[in-house]
């Protein structure tokens, strides 16, 4: 009798624990997947601060002001920078890795324009001391998890370019200097125009097999490295298409806010060229791209098919974005 009641307890007892171990799995994996969908929402879009203290700020501030808070949204947002995470369930994500790869593009690209070009009026000038120990830390590995951490060599270009902001507004020493000019301007739309084209060709890959190799035509002297083929084979791996994606919609909500900017700071410069409208023909295309993701998958249908190519919409709203941005850098150009 004792016997089989303690076989029985044994069997009572296995059978407990093996439930117990088996709600607390669901749990936990429940608690990842509450988290997972919490952090990979894409942050909403700020407004531009154009003033300091209720007082109009001076030219430059908007434009440096915008890129401290794009990359503190960066760092800060939920889960914070998730590009370097080691453990779950940051590092079984990869769509919001993917947006801060587009962001940290666009502050790399917009620090490095502000070091050689807008904070100089001409290439025999200095650069500002806060600037040049500031922009080389955005350049570091996004995905480098500890000595050092990407996060801190980032808040350590933050603090350089506050400090930079700061003596631009109120004064200080070294003088800081913002030029808004069309030139400058037009440095800045180069580096936009080149990625926004990239992106445009890498999210039409998600359909294209090949395409007419175009890379010397326009030059009859042109020449290259190797022989080139009519045909270059394209196309995007279907495991890389929600990656490119979501690294044009990193990139484009990045640049709503620095064209938000330029609105502020190249206010003049814009109304003499009759820009203006151009301008917010950008933002408004980017804005366009920002829409919510209704899918919980990036479709990659054909281009009449049955199904949706998210990939097809995002790259005509960049495309459009990037025609305007190259109209607009023409019409700088112009005397």
């Amino acid at each position: 009798m004792l016997s089989r009641f303690r076989q029985f307890a044994s069997s009572f007892s296995g059978r407990t624990w093996l439930r117990s171990g088996g709600a607390v799995l669901a749990v936990i994996i429940v608690l990842l997947s509450a988290i997972s969908w919490y952090w990979s929402r894409v942050p909403d879009v700020f407004w531009v601060n154009s003033k300091v203290d209720n007082k109009p700020a001076v030219v430059g501030y908007a434009t440096t002001d915008t890129l401290i808070r794009v990359a503190q949204t960066l760092l800060d947002k939920p889960g914070g920078y998730l590009s370097n995470d080691v453990m779950p369930p940051g590092v079984f994500l990869d769509n919001i890795p993917n947006w801060e790869f587009g962001v940290l593009q666009q502050i790399r690209d917009l620090a490095r324009v502000m070091r050689n070009d807008y904070s100089r009026s001409q290439s025999q000038s200095r650069e500002d001391p806060d600037i040049v120990a500031a922009e080389p830390h955005f350049f570091f590995d996004n995905d480098s998890w500890i000595l050092p951490a990407s996060e801190s060599e980032y808040r350590e270009a933050i603090k350089g370019f506050t400090a930079y902001r700061d003596r631009l507004a109120r004064g200080g020493e070294p003088e800081a200097n913002f030029y808004a000019r069309a030139d400058n301007l037009r440095e800045w739309l180069a580096q936009v125009e080149k990625r926004l084209g990239s992106l445009t060709r890498r999210l039409g890959d998600s359909v294209d097999t090949s395409r007419i190799n175009t890379d010397l035509s326009g030059d009859p002297s042109a020449e290259a490295n190797m022989p080139q083929r009519d045909k270059v084979l394209v196309g995007s791996s279907w495991f890389e298409i929600d990656d490119v994606f979501f690294e044009a919609k990193g990139t484009s909500w990045a640049l709503i806010h620095f064209f938000r900017a330029v609105e502020y700071d190249f206010e003049q410069v814009l109304a003499k060229k009759n820009a203006k409208a151009s301008v917010r023909q950008i933002i408004r295309e980017l804005e366009a791209s920002q829409q919510p993701l209704m899918s919980p998958v990036v479709l990659n249908g054909s281009g009449y098919g049955l199904f949706a190519n998210h990939s097809l919409v995002m790259a005509n709203y960049l495309a459009r974005a990037n025609a305007a941005v190259i109209n607009l850098r023409e019409l700088l150009d112009q005397g």
